[in-house]
């Protein structure tokens, strides 16, 4: 029996947003479609029945399924089937999970997963807003116990204009691509890229964005009313405040303590670690789950307390200090560009690689780019925490990461006519103490500098913090450049990135249920002094990129050619481009405009290259003369290759200065031979004459000794309409009258 369809709809901005659930997916506690134009977006939230044991975090997953049926598309897989998630569903999944996450109760332990399946993919509208919303109005309806609803926007910024959610043709004239998520009362979640984006412009622009979401809120809080389920008791995680107060009697004064003796990160957390392994054999007959939550409660209470009271951080900076920085270029003798940025305990090392246009990276996803030209990669081996794990391939954070660091850095990119490579970046963390994302965005700068890339202007990033004392924000305590412990006890990971001139990325997450807008414009303000430090910095190793590139970079030479050549060019099968990468060792691209780049290490393989590549862009010309091989001999001429593809035909009574019986005395096939163009008529024929060159003759001459030679040979009063013969030996024709002669 069909079930009850529920329709709900809303504008947001000038777009509307329609909600539907009820009729299918009935089994999971949650489930809806929003509908964004043809865009459809079916979200399900499900809530184990039992919560997970020996846990200490609450197991919440979300996943967006890209079923490239959306599009009307099958796989380019060989099976044809979608396989492993892209790295643009793995954004989008994270995307989504940001929001939804810090309004879960903090006792939950019964795993939540999120499915989010693209069923339509309108090609003018976007994939991720509507996802948030789905796995928001999903939650809202469901029983599972969660704190929302949240609404989402884009906002876009054209022609000195701020867009709510603007379509993908409106985003490419957009020097902002904002993506936030807030609930009635604050903002939870920022997302963005922007082309050098002023701080108070930006808030402006979150603003407006959380203004623009409340009827998305409102609308869920509609549905709730009108079908949402009562919300599931569940058993909640709690430490007995009998083995709270034994900890903290155990502990006395010995947090402060360590805290106070030991800045050292490896040498804080050893003490650390061996006090509480000693709590924990001390307190062995409670549950010991228990008591390693109750120890670290009494660590973040007490790191907290002196933020916020003392000024104090666990490394002893002041809430606004940078941790010492140091850089050093061209670390990899034989990469095109590298650097090491260290901060503190932080290190990464950016590698960059300069290759063809043809290396560009392609795209098998629903977004609406089809490849891409400039690639960054962010890898965090376990060695950089001193830890030992299996190696499985890049993470969901080190995708995320690699994506903010390559958000924050395209925007300077030289364009691909100002600089014709595909160039990927590679950032290796070494030694990670909090913020490797934004390290990576610095070193990746000067790698970018060290290999020679005109790159607009140099970028830099640092990671904001914040701790607060309660929701009412009377204390509170912002962080520049937060470390690890900082990061997992406080309340705020907010990076930031940009040039000196403004905001090319932003990165905002929260633990609490969001932020103000003081708050923020206060952070993005203290960001901004921190990043014009740290560039300074920078500068100091590398002031500029440099002037040439590295000599094993390749160089890349552009010529045109026109498009009815390319053909020839490539020639049959790819003969003809193999055979002049192979004499000349270089690599060459061709794409359908008749641009042709050329990539060697070496600048004469490079020229050698170029003018084979030229030649077939050369027209032939009436009066030139070339260097032309034979090709083919018949009794009465020979036909002469003078340009790639270009043959013309010299008559045996043009073959030399002499009289010649046999095309044969005088040249063979693979011969070169000198010889002029005398005439190109209109199906592109071409005459030409080894006689002129041999005799000094200019092209009037050459040409009139032509339409000698043709008249003797063309019988008495015959010849082609309009074709000019010379005088004598010709029969004049005159017109007149009917009758007469």
């Amino acid at each position: 029996m069909r079930r009850e369809k529920h329709v709900f709809k809303t504008m947001v901005g000038d777009k509307e947003i329609v909600i539907e659930t009820g009729y299918f997916a009935w089994q999971a506690n949650g489930a809806v479609i929003v509908r964004v134009g043809d865009t459809m977006i079916l979200a399900t939230a499900t809530m184990a029945k039992e919560p997970r044991e020996g846990i200490d975090f609450f197991p919440l997953s979300v996943d967006f399924e890209e079923r490239l049926y959306a599009a009307g598309r099958i796989p380019g897989s060989f099976q044809r089937r979608e396989g492993k998630p892209s790295e643009n569903a793995i954004l989008t999944a994270r995307l989504v999970d940001r929001p939804l996450r810090p309004l879960f109760p903090k006792d939950l332990r019964n795993d939540v997963q999120i499915i989010l399946t693209s069923l339509s993919a309108d090609p003018e509208y976007h994939l991720d807003i509507p996802s948030i919303i789905a796995a928001s109005a999903a939650l809202t309806i469901s029983d599972i116990p969660w704190f929302g609803p949240v609404g989402a926007v884009r906002v876009g910024y054209i022609d000195g204009q701020f867009v709510i959610n603007p379509t993908v043709s409106q985003m490419e004239h957009s020097r902002l691509d904002l993506r936030l998520a807030g609930t009635a009362d604050a903002v939870i979640m920022v997302e963005a890229g922007a082309n050098e984006i002023p701080e108070d412009l930006m808030v402006e622009a979150i603003r407006l964005g959380h203004e623009a979401m409340q009827p998305l809120i409102a609308l869920q809080e509609e549905m709730r009313a009108a079908i949402g389920k009562p919300k599931a008791t569940y058993k909640a995680f709690s430490i007995s405040e009998e083995v709270r107060q034994a900890v903290r009697a155990r502990l006395d004064h010995q947090i402060a303590e360590i805290l106070d003796t030991y800045f050292d990160k490896d040498k804080r957390n050893e003490a650390l670690d061996e006090l509480e392994e000693e709590i924990l054999q001390a307190l062995s007959e409670y549950e010991q789950a228990q008591v390693k939550e109750s120890f670290h409660e009494a660590l973040r209470e007490e790191v907290r307390r002196r933020i916020l009271e003392e000024g104090r951080r666990p490394d002893g900076r002041g809430p606004k200090d940078i941790r010492p920085i140091w850089c050093e270029v061209d670390v990899a003798p034989r990469a095109h560009g590298s650097a090491i940025f260290t901060r503190g305990d932080t290190q990464v090392l950016s590698v960059a690689t300069l290759a063809t246009l043809a290396e560009q990276q392609e795209l098998d996803t629903l977004a609406p780019e089809e490849t891409k030209r400039y690639i960054h990669h962010y890898n965090f081996p376990p060695f950089s925490t001193g830890e030992v794990r299996v190696l499985r391939g890049a993470s969901r954070r080190e995708i995320g990461h690699g994506a903010l660091a390559e958000r924050a850095l395209l925007p300077v990119i030289p364009p691909e006519e100002e600089f014709p490579y595909t160039i990927r970046v590679v950032s290796e963390v070494l030694s990670s103490n909090g913020s490797t994302s934004m390290a990576s965005v610095c070193g990746s700068t000067l790698a970018l500098m060290d290999a020679g890339v005109p790159i607009r202007k140099p970028v830099s990033g640092v990671a904001m913090g914040l701790v607060t004392a309660d929701e009412t924000w009377r204390k509170y305590v912002i962080l520049t450049d937060i470390q690890g412990m900082e990061d997992h006890l406080g309340d705020m990971d907010f990076k930031v990135a940009g040039t000196a001139d403004g905001i090319t990325a932003l990165q905002m997450d929260v633990k609490i249920k969001g932020l103000p807008y003081h708050v923020l414009a206060e952070a993005l303000h203290q960001a901004r002094e921190a990043r014009l430090y740290i560039l300074e910095k920078m500068l100091e190793v590398l002031p500029a990129p440099r002037p040439e590139l590295k000599p094993h970079a390749p160089r890349i030479f552009t010529v045109h050619i026109p498009v009815e050549k390319i053909g020839a060019l490539i020639g049959p099968g790819g003969k003809t481009i193999r055979k002049i990468q192979e004499e000349t060792h270089t690599q060459i691209d061709i794409e359908e405009d008749g641009t042709v780049h050329i990539a060697a290490t070496s600048l004469a393989d490079a020229e050698s290259a170029r003018l084979k590549i030229e030649a077939y862009a050369e027209e032939p010309q009436v009066g030139k003369i070339y260097l032309g091989k034979v090709i083919r001999i018949t009794d009465f001429g020979a036909f002469v290759e003078i340009l790639p593809g270009e043959v013309g035909m010299v008559h045996i009574s043009q073959i030399a200065d002499q009289k010649v019986n046999r095309i044969e005395d005088v040249v063979r096939v693979g011969d070169q031979i000198l010889v002029m163009v005398t005439h190109i008529d209109e199906d592109g024929k071409i005459r030409l004459s080894r006689q002129a060159v041999l005799e000094g003759l200019s092209v009037e001459e050459a040409q009139q000794r032509d339409r000698l030679l043709a008249a003797k040979a063309a019988p008495k009063g015959k010849g082609k309409p309009g074709e000019e013969r010379p005088l004598a030996g010709r029969v004049k024709i005159v017109k007149r009258a009917s009758g007469e002669r």
